[in-house]
């Protein structure tokens, strides 16, 4: 089953957040490409510090959503708040959800989906601080380890990288959702 998947994402990632989905899908048998702004490499953040560095498969100019069958988004403060003001990425993953395909994110990676506007009415989770405004904007706000809402998947934090994971995988190979919307 070759699945192509593809994770955006930019300095200031959450390590763990990137790359135990990215082994996981891997392991799986799915092509992964890190997706970024620019290409050459980008920069991981764990515990507080800068960690190490990753090379940047494709960059948002020359890929679609077309391309893959599903979008993988880590979270990490910086990394969110640098794509959500990147006109490119927020269109990138506008078009995931308008092709009916499916969506992870995790822990602060849901901001990503405010600037999207794709969280109306959509039941969700995220790292805890950003709670309001993901309810501000309309999202159904649950405190749980993994979310799933027809091809969405969403969890809060690292501790919940083996739940998130394993619905990542599922949702991918499981396809398009009818009923995944923009």
């Amino acid at each position: 089953m070759n699945k192509r998947v593809a994770i955006l994402a930019t300095n200031g990632f959450e390590e763990s957040e990137l790359k135990s989905p990215l082994e996981a899908m891997k392991n799986e048998g799915f092509t992964v490409d890190i997706v970024s702004q620019e290409s050459g490499k980008i920069k991981a953040w764990d515990n507080g510090n800068w960690s190490n560095e990753y090379t940047v498969d494709k960059t948002l100019d020359n890929v679609s959503a077309s391309d893959y069958n599903a979008l993988m988004l880590p979270g990490g403060v910086i990394n969110p708040d640098i794509l959500r003001r990147d006109d490119k990425a927020i269109s990138f993953i506008k078009d995931f959800f308008k092709q009916s395909k499916p969506v992870a994110a995790i822990c602060h990676a849901p901001q990503l989906l405010i600037e999207a506007d794709v969280v109306k009415g959509r039941k969700l989770t995220s790292f805890n601080s950003i709670k309001t405004d993901l309810v501000n904007a309309g999202a159904n706000w649950v405190d749980e380890e993994v979310v799933v809402d027809e091809g969405f998947v969403t969890s809060r934090n690292p501790d919940d990288l083996p739940a998130f994971n394993a619905k990542l995988i599922e949702e991918v190979k499981e396809g398009k959702h009818e009923l995944q919307h923009a």
